[in-house]
């Protein structure tokens, strides 16, 4: 299974960038999203950007996963 998750780019230095991937900074190549800039958010997925997205998409999808681990969260106290 393939996941890719929504990151905020922090800075950008050719095709490379530093984004925010949720509590945790890294470097993200965007040879596949050459029009991402400064403050675009994009899906990332083994190093690379995949594609950009908007906030409000990446908001959701974060909302998503907090709805899943509180799912498993009941699940395991069970």
């Amino acid at each position: 299974m393939c996941l890719a998750l929504p990151a905020k780019i922090l800075e950008r230095e050719g095709d490379d960038a530093w984004v925010r991937l949720g509590e945790s900074k890294m470097r993200t190549n965007l040879i596949l999203t050459p029009e991402a800039c400064v403050g675009d958010w994009v899906l990332v997925h083994a190093g690379f950007a995949i594609q950009q997205v908007s906030e409000e998409d990446a908001r959701e999808t974060f909302r998503v996963f907090d709805q899943m681990q509180q799912g498993i969260d009941e699940e395991s106290s069970s």
